[in-house]
């Protein structure tokens, strides 16, 4: 394991998505899919990922611009309780990158960000046959219609993030 591993929750669309989208990103080790809950009024699951990273290799600022281009970050849509746009810390200091982050990036959207930053309070994986939903079956009708977008994305937006 390297020296700096870290890791970080992301909240925003379906899991089957954002784990596909941070399984291609350089210096991310590993990505756990399930549920995610934070404390207070977001004490309830909502689909998640918790990525793993190393940080000689890509900033948690970046793992940030491209979770918040990759899933609808400014739309509090009907089901977003299920889908919660959020990035859940698990420590001050990234709590702080997070919200940071979040005030540079504002300036980039036409619409407000509806991501929220919360404490990581507890995670439940997936079960096994929906894990690395993409990696098992890329030519899928989701993966087609909501991957691929996703992906085509990071091709175009952060080609020196990407994994070869």
């Amino acid at each position: 394991m390297c020296a700096r591993l870290r890791k970080i929750a992301l909240g925003g669309g379906c899991h089957w998505c954002t784990e596909a989208v941070f399984q291609q990103i350089l210096g991310v080790i590993q990505v756990e899919q399930g549920y995610v809950a934070s404390t207070g009024k977001y004490a309830d699951y909502s689909e998640a990922v918790i990525v793993y990273w190393d940080a000689d290799k890509i900033s948690l600022e970046t793992l940030i611009e491209i979770h918040l281009y990759t899933h609808q970050s400014t739309s509090n849509h009907s089901i977003r309780s299920k889908y919660r746009s959020a990035i859940y810390y698990f420590n001050e200091s990234d709590k702080i990158k997070a919200l940071a982050s979040l005030k540079i990036l504002k300036a980039d959207f036409d619409k407000e960000i509806i991501t929220k930053v919360l404490p990581f309070a507890s995670f439940e994986s997936s079960r096994e046959e929906i894990q690395n939903y993409y990696l098992k079956g890329p030519d899928k009708p989701f993966c087609r219609n909501f991957i691929n977008p996703k992906l085509d994305l990071l091709k175009q937006q952060f080609f020196n993030s990407l994994k070869s």
